[in-house]
């Protein structure tokens, strides 16, 4: 894939990064700075020009040495010295650098205090309430570093479903033995069939979410509670991955079990069909006005808004309801051919 000004300047943002971190002199790490604007404002494409073998046009400041680096990242996608700044900085550095919110100074500050060194590690801190305490971080920044580094996550690291699905199984069949939980499932990509998923993603029906939390909190499986609330809670299981589970009424078990299992882009496209027909829908239901006309079943759901049902596998783009409205959605009330009735 082609490079453009965009990476070049991102490369030299990083290297000011990572040479910031390492304590070098201020000057220089400014230069990288400077350099990454001025490469990224420049309306001819300096890559496309090294590529096609042209001189690069002057540069205020950027001289002959970073001209070469320039000429490199066009060419190679990186420079020589990038790669020796990555190979000293700890594993995990150059991906919290790229966490939004995030820069040198302060993943200095999370390394030292409270060891740091990955985004799976600032999730975890995170999710536990551990960053608003430090100084320059508050309950606002904790919030919107647990949001970024949960939106990177999946680009970091992804597990086998051969190795979740035997983890979602056993945490499953404890909730299914909680007092008052009347269904219990998987949801998320592990229910969509997905060949690898970024964490575990359980939902539970239960008038009364007491005993389901303590049971998931205290699975044996389970390594350190990141999150627990009433109905929430979040973990980290001992092989490194985390699950969460959300108790929802069973009234609104079938919604829940759309929104929980369906990608973004199902779920928006649900979302705008249902409001082209005047109703809302969301986790608890499908509404028109303040009175709830489904929810119950995932198929009462889908008939709500004139769909068949679809099956979790193919919740994906959003194209999938296309021919789901050419097919007539069963009366409401029956059991669901998703086998998600309580």
């Amino acid at each position: 894939m082609p490079v453009h000004n965009v990476e070049v300047a991102r490369a030299f943002e990083e290297i000011a990064d990572l040479l910031e971190l390492q304590g070098a002199n201020p000057f220089r790490v400014r230069a990288y700075r400077n350099a990454a604007l001025a490469v990224g404002n420049r309306a001819i494409d300096l890559a496309a020009a090294v590529r096609r073998g042209r001189a690069l046009p002057k540069i205020p400041g950027v001289g002959a040495d970073l001209a070469g680096k320039i000429a490199d990242i066009a060419r190679t996608g990186t420079t020589p010295l990038l790669e020796r700044l990555r190979a000293k900085a700890p594993a995990g550095v150059s991906a919290l650098l790229r966490v939004p919110g995030l820069g040198p100074r302060r993943v200095q500050v999370l390394a030292r205090r409270l060891g740091i060194d990955s985004v799976a590690a600032l999730e975890r801190a995170a999710a536990a309430g551990e960053l608003r305490g430090l100084p320059g971080f508050g309950a606002k920044s904790e919030a919107a570093l647990l949001e970024a580094a949960r939106e990177q996550l999946p680009k970091e690291r992804r597990f086998a479903r051969a190795v979740a699905l035997p983890q979602a199984e056993a945490l499953l069949r404890e909730l299914r033995q909680a007092r008052g939980v009347q269904a219990a499932e998987a949801a998320g990509s592990l229910r969509r069939g997905r060949d690898t998923v970024g964490d575990i993603d359980l939902l539970a029906a239960a008038g009364d979410s007491r005993d389901a939390m303590q049971r998931f909190v205290r699975h044996p499986g389970v390594q350190r509670v990141l999150a627990e609330g009433e109905t929430k809670a979040s973990v980290l299981l001992k092989s490194g991955m985390q699950a969460d589970l959300r108790v929802v009424p069973p009234g609104s078990w079938g919604a829940a079990l759309v929104y929980f299992t369906g990608s973004k882009a199902h779920n928006i496209a649900l979302r705008r069909l249902a409001q082209a027909q005047g109703l809302k829908i969301n986790e608890y239901g499908v509404y028109r006005g303040a009175r709830r006309i489904a929810g119950e079943t995932e198929e009462s759901v889908y008939a709500a808004l004139g769909l068949a049902p679809v099956p979790p596998e193919r919740r994906e783009e959003g194209g999938e309801l296309a021919p789901a409205r050419q097919r007539r959605a069963r009366p409401l009330g029956g059991t669901s051919s998703t086998g998600t009735g309580l």
